[in-house]
């Protein structure tokens, strides 16, 4: 299971991860909620393990945004309050399990093993994700946002080349061969009409845009800073 672990408490954090850790998990931690935010568009996690109580209720708006952007992640949810209003707070806002500290590290990982059974789409499937882009390795279903997207087969090809690559610039000759699998033939504009396909598709109606063109070489694939 690779997990990401949400906590403030940078000394809290560091016995957790190690205690998670030697039990097979594969760890990481954000410190706050903006880091977890750019942590969860980047790597494939399985599971958060998150604080409920983040400064400015930072916890609570963390799990709405998991919920509504990254759907097929299960979220345990841990704080100091054992008040029925308090759970209700965090499973109103998309937690599928609740933890009250202090916990013995044995039920932590009881509650982790039945959410793992529980959601067995999110641990088979190889998530690939640039900001809110996703697309499901195994069922090839791409979403942004919460929105999912339709693409015909070559565009979703297209895209698969791009995520995998993304960051790195890509010249139409590689594109054409690589994705068509043919010879880059200098009169034809087959990459830049199918990148507009995709453009129109997971760009146009969307910030920030990923794809971008490099002039006189070709297209790369990333978030930029705005």
């Amino acid at each position: 299971m690779k997990l990401l672990l949400v906590e403030d408490d940078l000394m809290a954090a560091a016995v957790l991860k190690s205690g998670l850790e030697t039990h097979g998990l594969e760890v990481g931690v954000a410190l706050n909620e903006t880091s977890a935010r750019q942590m969860l568009a980047v790597a494939g996690y399985t599971a958060v393990l998150l604080k409920a109580d983040l400064p400015t209720g930072g916890g609570f708006a963390l799990c709405r945004f998991i919920r509504q952007r990254h759907d097929k992640l299960a979220v345990l949810m841990f704080t100091s309050s054992g008040s029925t209003e308090d759970k209700l707070r965090g499973f109103d806002a998309g937690a599928d399990d609740y933890l009250v500290t202090p916990f013995a590290l044995g039920e932590l990982l009881a509650r982790l093993r039945a959410l793992h059974r529980r959601w067995p789409q999110a641990a088979q499937e190889n998530v690939l994700k640039v900001a809110d882009l996703e697309l499901y390795g195994k069922s090839k279903i791409v979403k942004r946002g919460a929105r999912r997207i339709d693409l015909t087969g070559r565009e979703l090809a297209l895209l698969e080349y791009f995520m995998h690559n993304q960051g790195r610039a890509l010249t139409r000759h590689e594109i054409v061969h690589k994705v068509w699998a043919l010879s880059f033939d200098t009169r034809t504009n087959l990459v830049d009409v199918y990148v507009n396909y995709l453009r129109k598709k997971i760009d146009r109606e969307f910030t920030p845009k990923l794809i971008h063109t490099l002039n006189g070489v070709g297209y790369i694939l990333e978030e930029r800073a705005s």
